[in-house]
């Protein structure tokens, strides 16, 4: 018997010398598909009492489309559009706004450009829990109102993105 307790004590301590030190699992928070959507139809929702007939799209932290809804009478390039500037927004961790500006003097982002899913016009934001970027959502349809109207779907649900 005392011989099995050594084994297994010794074993025990191989297995938890055999993991790093730093080793743990990451905490972080996602984009659930009710605030996902709340922030789609309320962005929606605001350009169409502008008279502007968009298409909105949420993604989320791996770029993949949370929700894409497409209004009335929208132009069918809006949907990808839409897409785009939330994929785009998502990974460079700015406003498509942003993107464009830093085009100006960094000619790195034109190049990026060319990469697929990225896009350069205004319409894409970021969707922040403090630094950390969880999603991005993309608008289209209404020149220059883009990031306006994503911006009252976004705060919408502020009380969510603590």
């Amino acid at each position: 018997m005392r011989p099995l307790c050594i084994g297994l004590a010794f074993g025990c301590i191989l297995a938890l010398s055999a993991a790093p030190a730093s080793a743990e699992l990451l905490q972080r928070k996602d984009l659930s598909l009710e605030v996902a959507k709340t922030i789609a139809e309320t962005a929606l929702a605001d350009c169409k009492a502008k008279g502007y007939a968009t298409s909105v799209v949420v993604v989320d932290r791996g770029g993949d489309t949370l929700v894409a809804l497409r209004g009335d009478n929208s132009g069918p390039h809006t949907m990808e559009n839409a897409r785009r500037k939330a994929y785009t927004a998502l990974t460079f961790k700015m406003t498509t706004q942003q993107f464009l500006e830093d085009m100006k003097t960094r000619p790195v982002r034109r190049e990026q450009t060319t990469l697929p899913g990225v896009i350069a016009i205004n319409g894409g934001v970021p969707v922040k829990v403090g630094s950390d970027v969880i999603a991005g959502v993309g608008l289209s349809g209404s020149p220059g109102k883009d990031e306006e109207c994503v911006n009252s779907g976004l705060e919408k649900v502020k009380q969510y993105l603590q």
